[in-house]
Formats: C-alpha cells, sequence, structure tokens
C-alpha cells in the first residue's frame, strides 16, 4: 500500500473527527439516551470517507488505530474503544473483498456500503458487550443496537459522498 500526502491527510482527518467527537458528544449521548448509535455513526462516517478518497487495503485499519490512540489520549479510561478498532479492520476487508469500484459506485454503495457498516459496528457491539460491558447489557441486543448504528452511519456517509461528488470532488486515481 503506497499513501499519497492526500491519503494521510484525509486518513488523519478523518480519524481526528472520529476520535474528538466520540471523545466529547458519544458520553454525553450515551448518558441520556443508553444507546451506543452515535460511536458507531461516527466510525462509518470516518471510515466511508476515508476508502472512499484512498480505496486502498489497510487506509480504514489506518483510520481505527489512530482514533484509538487519539482516543485514549482523550478519554485514557475508555478501552471499549478497542471494539471499534476491531471494526475497522473488518470494514476495510470486507470494502476489499467487496471491491471498492462497487462500493462507491452509483449503483451497488448503498447496498454495499449498508451491509460492511452494519457488519463492521455488529461485530464492535459483540466485542464491547462481552468484554467491556461487565454483563451489564444483553450482548446480541446490544450488538444489534450497534449494527443500527453502523446502517445509519452507511446511509449518511453514502448521501455525504454523493453530495461531495456532486460538487466536483473524486478521488484520484490510483
Amino acid at each position: 500500500m503506497k499513501l499519497r500526502t492526500t491519503d494521510i491527510a484525509v486518513i488523519a482527518i478523518s480519524a481526528a473527527f472520529w476520535s474528538v467527537i466520540n471523545a466529547t458528544l458519544a458520553p454525553i449521548f450515551w448518558q441520556l439516551t443508553r444507546l451506543p448509535i452515535l460511536c458507531d455513526i461516527l466510525a462509518v462516517v470516518s471510515l466511508a470517507i476515508a476508502l472512499w478518497w484512498t480505496r486502498k487495503l489497510g487506509a480504514a485499519t489506518l483510520v481505527g488505530l489512530l482514533a484509538t490512540a487519539l482516543n485514549f489520549v482523550l478519554r485514557p479510561g475508555a478501552t471499549h474503544f478497542l471494539g471499534f478498532t476491531a471494526a475497522s479492520v473488518v470494514y476495510d476487508l470486507l470494502a476489499r473483498m467487496l471491491g471498492y469500484s462497487r462500493c462507491f459506485s452509483a449503483s451497488y454503495s448503498p447496498v454495499l456500503l449498508s451491509f460492511i457498516g452494519a457488519a463492521s459496528t455488529w461485530l464492535a457491539g459483540l466485542l464491547i458487550g462481552a468484554f467491556f460491558m461487565g454483563g451489564s447489557v444483553p450482548i446480541l441486543y446490544f450488538s444489534a443496537l450497534h449494527a443500527a448504528g453502523g446502517l445509519i452511519g452507511s446511509i449518511l456517509s453514502v448521501a455525504l459522498i454523493k453530495a461531495v461528488e456532486r460538487r466536483g470532488v473524486k478521488p484520484q486515481s490510483s
């Protein structure tokens, strides 16, 4: 994987967006609603934008690793974020397996990105529920809520990518 300067910038911005909003607003949203969906929305939007731009294996994983590091700086006790680190790897691998051109094509992107987003955040919910919630949540229900957040994030990602493309912004060819 050879990253261009613009790829690195998009990865860094995506990770910073995800981790800063996750560290500041997501805990408030969690306290108010007890719904984990905001974390998933942020994750999927960040991962989708980075992969849309780079279309390179490892880009989503790098976003996840960088967001994890930043998250631990901002909220040292938030070890549950490791579930999202794993979700980033799954997102990366699924997008690669399904093909970037298909994932970001006009006809397939809503379906494929929704599948990838829901599957990866479902895994995050399973891991967080099993290892970090101390038995305080029903794991399958909790992971389904995460998957719902991933689905919402995917829909937002598709809309955001389409809006940016309509403004004439296209990823540079690899």
